[in-house]
């Protein structure tokens, strides 16, 4: 049992574990309430009145609908207020109300004597909620172990940016450096805590440094040459509005580039490293030079794929954005030089030099690191025959147990 409890990768768990309940109750800095006589709450839906709502060309609504609400939680629980939803002409932002809806409200207050009741959005938490649990529950019925350590490089990467990132770019301190850091961090933590303490954990994230490495220096040099300003990023001009002008957005538009492909490279550089790990389990006497053509052959099939998966899921935010270009028969050069559209290049281009990069240097290094002589001879070791004499792996637990 000691010797289960002193296992590296036990051990590297539990400092994972007590970060993330670090990072979830230190404050960022910014908890402050802007509004202290204000609260907010959940509330139910009881009546609409949309006299005070009209048109504004088709579907774009102004003006204001009157909601009576009733309170779920809170230190007003219970009790029935008039609120207000205003229109604002954009129907990004806009949100309608019926009866029977929950919604965020925010009750301003003073001396205990409710002022206003305005409407935010309607209330998705509980959804939000039950949705995280049916992943949870997938995940870990799926993967087991390795499923709950997913789920928790998955929490320590949400509480990374949120209590470390986000306040450290709004602090006004480098965004590249402060972002290169994030990125190092989370890769070293998400690969060794899913891969374990090992070497195969230690090519992936040699491997991972190289593609973010790469796809940083492009970023800097080309996010200058292609002269797009860090304004474009949605709500950027909110921030400056909100006493934040100091903030550079052009380096937290260049931080935005390599920080999206960062997954990616690390799922590339865990592919090719655990495939190489697995050749290897399988055939101890494979040569490195052999190792290294199989690596080569898994990352061209990975890479093949997931440059694909990078144009996807950046292009698929900018779909109604395209669909205008075509609908009012804007030329391709145009389109090709706008800036939104240019930052979506620069994005795509730059994150799959990264991923072409992580495939062959994480397969040399997995490769050495692998098929050198003694660690060859300790797992061959850990090896066993099954009763129909197939060589098959012992998890990594059993071993330390036996």
């Amino acid at each position: 049992m000691l010797k289960k409890i002193l296992n590296p990768e036990y051990i590297f768990i539990i400092i994972i574990a007590l970060l993330v309940i670090l990072l979830f109750v230190i404050p960022t800095g910014f908890d402050n309430n802007a509004y202290p006589n204000s609260k907010r709450a959940e509330a139910l839906v009881l009546e609409v009145d949309n006299s005070n709502i009209y048109s504004a060309g088709g579907v774009v609504l102004q003006g204001t609908q009157i909601c009576k609400v009733k309170i779920m939680n809170g230190m007003f629980k219970g009790e029935e207020y008039r609120a207000l939803n205003r229109f604002t002409g954009k129907i990004e932002f806009d949100k309608v109300f019926t009866e029977n809806d929950r919604a965020l409200v925010v009750i301003d207050y003073l001396d205990n004597d409710v002022q206003h009741v305005n409407m935010i959005d309607h209330y998705r938490i509980n959804l939000e909620l039950i949705l995280f649990a049916a992943f949870v529950v997938l995940l870990v019925i799926y993967a087991g172990w390795t499923g709950i350590k997913a789920i928790v490089s998955f929490m320590l990467t949400v509480l990374m940016i949120w209590k470390v990132l986000i306040p450290s770019l709004l602090k006004g301190w480098n965004p590249i450096i402060v972002s290169l850091g994030i990125v190092v961090t989370l890769t070293i933590c998400i690969i060794t805590l899913v891969g374990g303490v090992n070497r195969k954990s230690l090519a992936a994230i040699l491997g991972s440094f190289s593609g973010s490495l790469l796809t940083c220096i492009l970023a800097i040099v080309f996010g200058r040459l292609f002269k797009i300003h860090g304004a474009i990023l949605p709500f950027s001009e909110s921030l400056l509005y909100s006493g934040y002008a100091h903030l550079n957005l052009t380096d937290i538009f260049i931080a935005g580039i390599f920080i999206t492909s960062a997954g990616a490279v690390m799922d590339v550089a865990m592919d090719i490293s655990a495939s190489i790990h697995e050749i290897v389990l399988n055939n101890p006497k494979i040569s490195t030079r052999d190792a290294i053509k199989s690596g080569f052959q898994i990352g061209k099939a990975v890479i093949g794929t997931m440059t694909t998966t990078l144009l996807l899921a950046y292009s698929g935010g900018y779909v109604a954005l395209l669909m205008v270009f075509m609908a009012q028969g804007t030329p391709v050069i145009n389109i090709l030089n706008l800036k939104y559209v240019s930052a979506e290049i620069l994005h795509t281009i730059v994150g799959s030099f990264g991923l072409v990069t992580v495939a062959p240097f994480t397969a040399i290094l997995a490769s050495i690191l692998l098929t050198e002589s003694n660690y060859v001879l300790s797992i061959s070791k850990d090896l066993k025959k099954n009763k129909e004499g197939r060589i098959v792996s012992i998890p990594t637990a059993e071993i330390h147990e036996n």
